[in-house]
């Protein structure tokens, strides 16, 4: 028997960062918005804990316990008092290394199909506390849809939103350490007063009201750590460039990078965007989704 679940990528449409707290963490204000690019998790019962992944980069993710999904699966057992004996297989699909939550969608993935394989029945709540506990986007992972998350991104508000919004993502040439542009941001903020992360509240009506126009002119400067991200890998910048000359409506660094997202008016803009950055030379390889999308799913 085995249990096959769909889970999204992510898009940060906003992301506030605060200083640091006594814990090394941030506090947040952090808009997840789910996105059409998606990993299939599979679990089938076997006499061991063992994690395979097919794809493209399949051979960057992790294969042992450290892996997402293979922890989830360990943190459910053991509150089940079980072993964790499942064969989980990533179907790979979402960018890996960015900064679109391919690793967290992962462990909400396996966390839902294990739980759906050995019939825990888990609350929504208990499985939120375990993604909470595997990583700070681990519940969105889960949710789907648009959410406001606070604290360090695990505590989260669903959002309404009043249309579909198109995406083009620019994958870059190599990766980004999340805690190195944190470290960044610190640096870069020594010496002057970081507000508290809030909302934008014009940006939460734009993604209520579905308007694409007022959401354009909300994101920029939503992402609190785009400098830091930009002060690691510049070369980001001549990427962001070229969307624009492109047509988009706006651009940004998803999250903590290094890949970066492109605000379409529609399908048909997306298209030309995208093969504009194809052609741009400034990025690994382009993906287009739309949002919202539906959160971790059984098949």
């Amino acid at each position: 028997m085995s249990v096959t679940v769909r889970v999204p990528a992510k898009v940060n449409v906003q992301l506030a960062v605060g200083a640091a707290r006594p814990d090394g963490f941030h506090d947040l204000a952090n808009v997840f918005l789910a996105v059409g690019l998606y990993d299939e998790v599979t679990v089938t019962a076997a006499d061991g804990l063992r994690v395979t992944c097919a794809g493209p980069d399949a051979g960057q993710v992790p294969l042992d316990r450290t892996n997402l999904a293979a922890r989830a699966a360990l943190v459910l057992a053991e509150r089940y008092g079980r072993d964790a004996d499942v064969h989980i297989h990533i179907a790979k699909d979402i960018p890996v290394a960015g900064g679109m939550a391919g690793g967290s969608a992962d462990g909400a993935g396996a966390l839902l199909a294990c739980d759906a394989l050995w019939g825990t029945g888990a609350s929504r709540e208990e499985l939120l506390d375990i993604c909470a506990e595997l990583g700070s986007d681990v519940p969105f992972s889960l949710v789907g849809g648009a959410a406001l998350g606070t604290g360090r991104g695990e505590r989260l508000t669903e959002l309404e939103v009043g249309g579909t919004f198109h995406w083009v993502f620019a994958m870059a040439s190599r990766g980004l350490s999340t805690p190195a542009v944190f470290r960044e941001f610190d640096r870069l903020g020594e010496g002057r007063e970081i507000p508290e992360p809030v909302a934008s509240r014009e940006l939460l009506d734009a993604l209520a009201k579905g308007d694409v126009d007022a959401l354009a002119a909300a994101v920029p400067d939503s992402n609190d750590l785009q400098p830091a991200a930009l002060s690691l890998f510049p070369e980001l910048a001549d990427t962001l460039a070229a969307g624009r000359a492109a047509g988009a409506l706006a651009t940004l660094v998803s999250g903590s990078g290094p890949t970066t997202a492109f605000l379409a008016r529609d399908a048909e803009a997306a298209d030309v965007i995208a093969g504009s950055l194809r052609a741009s030379g400034t990025c690994r390889t382009v993906r287009r989704a739309a949002g919202p999308a539906p959160g971790a799913t059984v098949l």
